[in-house]
């Protein structure tokens, strides 16, 4: 399927690996030009590199702290014209409620709500004055599932969640979609770390650990982060205009809810 998204720009925050950089690879194959964004310098510009070669598209690496809102702007600034905004950002660690001062708390809501919530912020007028815009947001499936240790984690991006839909329907007849993807168990770094937690907090190998991961899903495995990006790139397709805040699971059938 076409996609009719060729020749657009997209800002693809945090892309320099994981979840980021899968759904960066996804709409460079699409046709889409790219500002891709991290904080290591030379990670990012290997990653733009890699990138370009293997799509032939224009990928511009632009190092940013997502945590800072001079460095939000600068961002914005390398593309205020962007199409497409895939706002990522790295999670807070798992922990405890009690544990957690308020210095903590500061910087996962900086992080987790509004680092993205400023991001749509600065591009939400162009998009609909342009008559066309794609925002995505990399949430978490824990938004529908809280647990305890990510806490810190679910509390922000639960609070993204209800930003953006309250401001998705004013979006939806300018042609400008607001959604979320709720990822629960892909193969990236961030379940390396969740690993190690377990490992530390059960005191399991981390052969356990990975397996206490797998035999949480339904599917029996854990996700791809090529089927994570995939979704990405549909729900920033010209086919997907009438779908706005909408939060999509993608979790191999685990969630036990209706909605």
């Amino acid at each position: 399927m076409d996609l009719g998204i060729r020749g657009r720009t997209a800002i693809v925050c945090a892309s320099s690996q994981g979840l980021g950089r899968a759904c960066a690879e996804a709409l460079a194959r699409e046709g889409v030009s790219l500002i891709v964004n991290g904080r290591d310098k030379a990670k990012l510009e290997a990653t733009a590199e890699e990138i370009a070669e293997a799509s032939g598209v224009s990928v511009t690496p632009i190092v940013a702290d997502l945590n800072l809102q001079s460095e939000r702007e600068r961002l914005i600034d390398a593309c205020p014209d962007a199409d497409i905004l895939l706002n990522n950002n790295a999670g807070p660690p798992p922990g405890r409620f009690e544990d957690w001062d308020h210095a903590q708390w500061l910087v996962a809501l900086e992080a987790n709500l509004l680092a993205p919530a400023m991001m749509i912020r600065g591009l939400l007028p162009g998009m609909k004055e342009r008559g066309f815009g794609r925002v995505v947001n990399i949430t978490s499936a824990m938004v529908k599932t809280p647990k305890g240790p990510m806490a810190l984690s679910t509390t922000a991006r639960a609070g993204l969640t209800a930003l953006c839909k309250s401001i998705s329907a004013a979006a939806a007849k300018h042609n400008v979609t607001i959604n979320n993807l709720l990822p629960e168990r892909i193969d990236t770094p961030r379940q390396e770390q969740m690993a190690q937690f377990v490992m530390k907090a059960a005191g399991v190998s981390y052969e356990e650990a990975r397996a206490q991961q797998v035999s949480s899903i339904a599917a029996g495995r854990l996700g791809l982060p090529g089927e994570f990006a995939d979704a990405c790139a549909f729900l920033c397709s010209a086919q997907a205009g009438f779908i706005s805040g909408q939060n999509l699971q993608i979790d191999g059938g685990s969630y036990e809810g209706l909605i």
